[in-house]
């Protein structure tokens, strides 16, 4: 009998352009934060069994929030992402603070993974249909010839705060499925366009409305695993050469290679919705008048777990 999917939401981040603990920041009417409403949309797409990445440092004030609300409705598990969760042999750069990145996050999860899983970050609204689509997808999703895992592509243009540049994996795709994704680590609107730069500014390339972008939003089968194992020490040893204070991870390079090698078919599934995050401080008042809106709208009740 085939598991239910489980939904993993990866809640270690540190925040730094917030300037704060964005991820148990309240933007909702009765005090949600934003894992609030993608606990809450999870749920009603189907699914119970839910993995928290956190810091243990957050530990307490991450936990009692849950307890207030999601956790009296799911089953609620914690993994935790430290600095320290490295491959023997290797040592933390003196001044490095930060973990190392999505894929990191994801093997910190790695004792807990037993079934097909969605993994999202915890500090983005996705939208209410994709959780129902990850779901589904999730539920029939069976490794063969190619390992079977999906991803959420989302319009560009809907993903973008208007008071600085994000990180977005930029999407290439044929008949439904990923080619290959692009790291872009700082995109943004510039002069009513969308570009993105690789030099710190000295030059920006113009990216088209409608580009499918990942948000972290992936759905893979347990043998994500085996392969973030195997190419973490990898990565790592590039990391701390190249950048060692601030090179991370990135799950969704690492999907993209999969697909290259041949050893991974990702189904892009459509992501209509408009993104909403706490990327900046000044982000905060958007999320929290469109969550107010959503709700005044009957999108969402007024307490989401009374």
């Amino acid at each position: 009998m085939k598991k239910k999917p489980i939904l993993v939401i990866m809640a270690a981040g540190m925040g730094s352009r917030y300037g704060g603990l964005k991820q148990i920041d309240p933007i909702g009417p009765a005090g949600e934060i934003i894992i609030d409403y993608s606990l809450y949309d999870a749920k009603a797409a189907g699914f119970e069994d839910v993995i928290c990445i956190i810091k243990h440092s957050i530990e307490d004030d991450f936990k009692a929030i849950m307890e207030r609300g999601a956790a009296k409705h799911l089953n609620i598990k914690y993994a935790y992402q430290e600095i320290a969760d490295i491959p023997e042999g290797f040592e933390i750069p003196e001044g490095r603070e930060k973990p190392w990145g999505t894929g990191h996050a994801i093997l910190a999860a790695r004792d807990l993974i037993d079934a097909p899983f969605g993994v999202i970050n915890a500090d983005d609204y996705y939208g209410r249909e994709v959780f129902r689509n990850m779901y589904n997808y999730l539920e029939n999703a069976e490794d063969g010839e190619f390992y079977d895992y999906c991803m959420a592509g989302y319009y560009i243009e809907n993903t973008l705060t208007e008071h600085g540049s994000v990180a977005r994996g930029v999407c290439v795709t044929k008949d439904g499925y990923l080619e290959h994704l692009d790291e872009r680590t700082k995109i943004q609107w510039q002069d009513g366009k969308i570009v993105f730069t690789e030099d710190d500014g000295k030059t920006w390339t113009e990216v088209a409305p409608g580009t499918p972008v990942s948000m972290n939003f992936f759905g893979f089968t347990p043998s994500i695993m085996k392969e973030l194992k195997e190419r973490f020490p990898v990565e790592l040893e590039k990391i701390l050469k190249n950048n060692p204070l601030k090179g991370e991870f990135f799950i969704p390079i690492v999907t993209s290679d999969l697909v290259a090698e041949g050893k991974a078919k990702v189904k892009v599934l459509d992501a209509p919705d408009r993104w909403y995050g706490v990327t900046y401080k000044e982000d905060r008042p958007v999320v929290v008048a469109a969550m107010r809106k959503m709700t005044d709208e009957g999108l969402y009740p007024e307490d989401l777990w009374k």
